[in-house]
């Protein structure tokens, strides 16, 4: 049971650094968490790239996207809570818009970030309980 919580407690301090990184607006501390090699799926992708099937793949292109990423008004992650799967966490955070993101991270055996798939519950989709409404559509990132 010890190595259970010193892996969760592992998880959750590299997704403290992780959100701190993205507050201090830090890329280079961002993309430290990714492989050379990382398949990231997210609604920005579409948003950003006009990309429809929401993919970008290889650390290039992922920080090409962050670049754009950082430089929102007001900018800001609170960390919520971490799952734990196999070679795999669940970043669970609350974004400066109110949207409500998971980040379902499997890693390679660096324990880089390998595969990212981010969803995103957004603020007018989310009651005051915080519980998403199922088919919702983005409205804004």
């Amino acid at each position: 049971m010890k190595d259970k919580v010193m892996l969760i407690e592992q998880a959750r301090e590299a997704a403290r650094n992780w959100c701190e990184a993205w507050n201090q607006r830090n890329l280079d501390a961002i993309m430290d968490h990714y492989a050379d090699d990382i398949e990231f799926s997210s609604p920005t992708v579409v948003k950003r790239w006009g990309i429809a099937d929401g993919w970008l793949r290889g650390k290039g292109k992922l920080r090409d996207n962050f670049a754009i990423g950082v430089t929102a008004p007001e900018l800001h992650f609170e960390l919520l809570d971490v799952l734990l799967g196999v070679n795999s966490m669940c970043v669970i955070y609350r974004r400066e818009s109110g949207a409500l993101v998971t980040d379902l991270v499997e890693f390679d055996e660096q324990g880089k970030a390998r595969r990212v798939v981010a969803c995103y519950a957004y603020a007018s989709d989310v009651s005051a309980t915080g519980k998403g409404v199922a088919g919702n559509s983005p409205a804004s990132l």
